[in-house]
């Protein structure tokens, strides 16, 4: 055996109970990453308390947190290549609930910082996975839709903790242990292991054509046991194995530019969305509004995410996913500039659900776009490094949104939060290549001749912005 046509045989089947199981795994594991993002969050007020935790300290566990996420998705990477797609989500999903469980049993802030920045690194890395992980099970055509799904089941998980906090936090002096022990839940994602297939497609970069047809031969049968006769998939492109380290491959221009454009992407979105969440009640709160009534405010618009997620599901396969982005993104920036410009609670509630509805359809519609701007070779470390960077670029987000209150007063900080997304839509709009041309082609059944990214049979998105032609399958 020669090729597996992993992709072409993929691409043809229709969404069935197989996909189904898939889809529910990996937003259960989206779930209680969601939940776990927040903890130390919810229950830092208890622990000024107790352990008399200062505020800068507060802020360093916060900064180290972001640099285990960049650490936690090279980590990632590098073992989605090496052990397989299915083993890593398995390994990061286990690895930070068991830090979370673990990290209930602390006995100072330092020992709950570093077992919070470990958390915080399988968070990552988790989340890296995932999102390679659907990209190359899920059929081309419609993979968007279901990313966004997960992400809408996932994100519940924010305001469930926050709920379980608000229940169990105040109870005693050591019942904040139990918002920990919630997150440690994820540990239960290995009861979908045995249901859960590797990707053929990561077999066949390897060369192993054997076990990647017997895995698209199992998920073929099952399909068809329960959809009937499946159509016949277009013919096989043979194209190279992997020979080069992810690290060598991503120096060369056809991984460096989806690379560099896919750091701008995810560093504009953590600045300007985690700058935009993380501030906006501590902002209030220093321009006059009650405490009670800044968190309430803000509690408001954060209804606003899962719809996001649900509008994204919407849009992410009937219309160009770079346009989606570029839009939502500058409508981020609008909203955000005006929820900074306004002291009317209305107007700030109006806005502020606006940001997070349009933030969160973003970010499902980024799952989507990252990893089909690579072909199975750099797929893994191209998303893995741009998330990665972005996750760090928020350990200086914190430090220059507080130069800039504290420089230039409140509406500065809106107005860097707006340039922010704005400077990542432009460079979307200008240099991200266009990808649904090759997505229709897959449900289509055509195979063009393959393109300079190809690693498997696979369509070539058309030349755009940097000149470069970025394969999508």
């Amino acid at each position: 055996m020669t090729h597996s046509n992993a992709a072409n045989r993929l691409d043809r089947l229709p969404i069935s109970k197989f996909h189904k199981i898939a889809l529910v795994a990996v937003s259960f594991a989206y779930f209680f990453e969601f939940a776990d993002i927040n903890s130390f969050a919810t229950t830092v007020p208890k622990l000024i308390k107790l352990w008399g935790v200062t505020v800068n300290q507060v802020a360093y566990v916060t900064s180290a947190s972001f640099v285990g996420m960049f650490f936690g998705s090279l980590i990632a990477s590098w073992m989605a290549d090496r052990w397989g797609r299915k083993n890593a989500l398995v390994i990061t999903t286990l690895w930070y609930a068991s830090f979370s469980l673990i990290a209930a049993f602390s006995w100072d802030i330092l020992s709950l910082g570093v077992f919070r920045v470990l958390t915080s690194a399988g968070l990552s890395a988790m989340t890296v996975v995932a999102v390679i992980y659907v990209n190359e099970l899920f059929p081309a055509a419609k993979r968007g839709k279901y990313q966004a799904y997960a992400i809408v089941i996932g994100i519940c998980g924010t305001p469930a903790t926050n709920l379980i906090a608000s229940l169990v936090v105040p109870l005693s002096d050591w019942s904040w242990r139990l918002v920990y022990i919630w997150g440690a839940l994820g540990i239960l994602f290995i009861l979908f292991t045995r249901r859960l297939k590797e990707s053929p497609r990561w077999y066949e970069n390897k060369g192993d054509y054997a076990k990647a047809d017997a895995i698209l031969n199992e998920i073929e049968a099952t399909v068809s046991a329960e959809k009937g006769a499946l159509p016949e998939p277009a013919a096989a492109v043979e194209t190279p194995t992997a020979t080069k380290a992810p690290l060598t491959l991503l120096l060369q221009k056809k991984y460096l530019a989806p690379t560099a454009l896919l750091t701008i992407l995810w560093v504009t979105q953590a600045i300007g969305f985690f700058g935009y969440s993380s501030w906006a009640p501590t902002l209030l709160a220093k321009e006059g509004f009650s405490v009670e009534n800044s968190i309430f405010y803000v509690a408001l618009t954060t209804i606003g995410a899962p719809l996001g997620s649900y509008l994204a599901s919407l849009v992410t396969d009937r219309f160009e996913r770079k346009w989606c982005l570029v839009v939502f993104g500058s409508i981020i920036a609008v909203c955000g500039l005006l929820y900074g410009l306004t002291f009317n609670p209305v107007l700030i509630v109006l806005f502020g659900f606006l940001v997070n509805l349009f933030e969160r359809g973003y970010t499902a519609l980024a799952y989507a776009y990252s990893p089909e701007l690579f072909d199975t070779n750099g797929r893994s470390m191209g998303t893995g490094i741009s998330y990665g960077l972005g996750r760090l670029s928020n350990a200086a987000g914190p430090l220059i949104i507080a130069a800039l209150y504290n420089g230039s007063g409140y509406q500065s900080v809106f107005f860097f939060i707006a340039g922010t997304w704005l400077f990542g839509a432009v460079a979307l709009a200008v240099f991200g290549p266009a990808t649904r041309k090759a997505r229709l082609s897959a449900t289509t059944g055509a195979n063009p001749a393959a393109g300079p990214l190809d690693g498997t049979a696979s369509v070539s998105a058309s030349t755009e912005g940097d000149g470069t032609k970025h394969n999508i399958r």
